[in-house]
């Protein structure tokens, strides 16, 4: 009975075995055709990548003139607006230099007012030199046609003469001082004269260090590294301070080369912040892609052609534009770590940017100190004004 059991047991095990075998390899072709079918349908039109990261516009708050630091109205973290005040500077000597060049302008147009008088006043005395000419020549001609007669001695004749003389002479000097004074002013009025321009383009510089004293964000954003303080001397090109605008971020991914082959500009991207992790995802799309690697821009670039070579597989950046309703649901900070995720299956888009036409507006811009220009040349119009009560009638 033992030899007949022990004749009977390998048959089943190895029918066992052979099953067991058959449903593992059953299962490993069910996983490499589900493999395939999800590379092919899926995965080769995806590129991802988690060598990204949050980049976005950092502006440097500078002072436009030289000041000592009297106070600080925006520290790190900050919200801040366009135009608001950040930093003021000590304002005495602006000050000072403003009141002398408002000043020089009042006196600059009383000045030119007496120009314009002299012009006026020169045109009445070449008339009345005019005047003299003409009556010395008649007295001339009646005393040429008396000396025939002796009704008139010649010393006479040689007296008017000498006077008609004189008043040419009186007159041609008139004429000189006219064309003078009419060079100083013509085909201008007081405001346009160059000595009031010259005097008012002071004024406006004045004013201008003036409110320079107060130091403005030229964005709205949010205050970084704040590096000023208290009363330190600060000089044009000093970085006072920083602002981010966090709506304006974007995310450079750095993609390798091989991974590029059917990227394009506009295609859709799936983005994933650490900071959020899986839960939150970021729609975009391709805005544009690198003009060269990050060693080609580096500040040693690769010298390949010296020495002993070994390939490195490169990397470019390409640009990944966020939707701004998701930014401003879920803001991002700069430096973070993203994972981004690229569907290349349309490629109809281009690989590189195509020419535009000129923009009707700038790409980015600030209107934060176009007031400032506005009030000076205001100002500048009231002082003229307020020196020229009779402005009408001095044109």
């Amino acid at each position: 009975m033992t030899s007949e059991s022990n004749t009977a047991n390998p048959p089943q095990k190895t029918g066992k075995r052979r099953r067991a075998l058959a449903i593992l390899a059953t299962v490993a072709i069910l996983a490499g055709v589900g493999w395939a079918a999800w590379y092919l349908l899926v995965a080769r039109w995806h590129q991802d990548t988690d060598d990204a990261y949050v980049q976005g516009n950092v502006v440097s708050i500078v002072p436009q003139t030289m000041g000592t630091v009297v106070s600080i109205d925006a520290d790190e973290g900050m919200r801040v607006e366009a135009g608001q005040a950040l930093v003021h500077l000590d304002p005495n000597d602006a000050q000072v230099a403003y009141d002398q060049a408002a000043a020089n302008l009042a006196g600059t147009v009383r000045q030119v007012r007496g120009l314009y008088s002299s012009v006026e006043s020169g045109q009445a005395e070449l008339a009345a030199r005019q005047v003299a000419v003409r009556q010395a020549r008649e007295d001339v001609r009646r005393r040429e046609g008396l000396v025939a007669s002796g009704a008139v001695s010649r010393e006479e004749l040689a007296h008017a003469r000498d006077v008609l003389a004189g008043a040419e002479a009186a007159l041609l000097a008139s004429q000189g001082q006219l064309s003078r004074s009419r060079a100083l002013v013509d085909a201008t009025e007081v405001a346009s004269q160059p000595q009031v321009q010259a005097a008012a383009a002071q004024l406006r510089r004045a004013w201008l260090d003036l409110q320079r004293m107060a130091i403005v964000a030229p964005v709205s954003g949010y205050v970084a590294r704040r590096e000023v303080q208290l009363g330190q001397r600060v000089q044009p090109g000093n970085t006072l301070m920083t602002i981010v605008p966090l709506e304006q971020v974007w995310v450079e991914a750095n993609f390798k080369e091989t991974q590029l082959t059917g990227m394009r500009i506009g295609q859709p991207v799936e983005v994933r912040a650490d900071l959020y992790g899986s839960k939150v995802r970021y729609s975009g799309k391709v805005a544009s892609l690198g003009m060269g690697t990050g060693s080609a821009f580096s500040l040693l670039p690769a010298q390949n052609a010296s020495g002993n070579w070994i390939k490195i597989v490169q990397r470019v950046p390409v640009r990944i534009e966020l939707d701004p309703a998701q930014l401003a649901e879920h803001p991002l900070r700069l430096g973070l770590s993203m994972h981004v995720d690229v569907a290349v299956r349309d490629q109809n888009g281009p690989v590189l940017a195509s020419s535009q036409a000129k923009r009707a507006a700038p790409l980015l811009s600030t209107d934060a100190y176009a007031e400032q220009q506005a009030q000076a040349d205001a100002l500048i119009t009231r002082t003229i004004e307020a020196n020229l009560p009779q402005l009408a009638a001095r044109r």
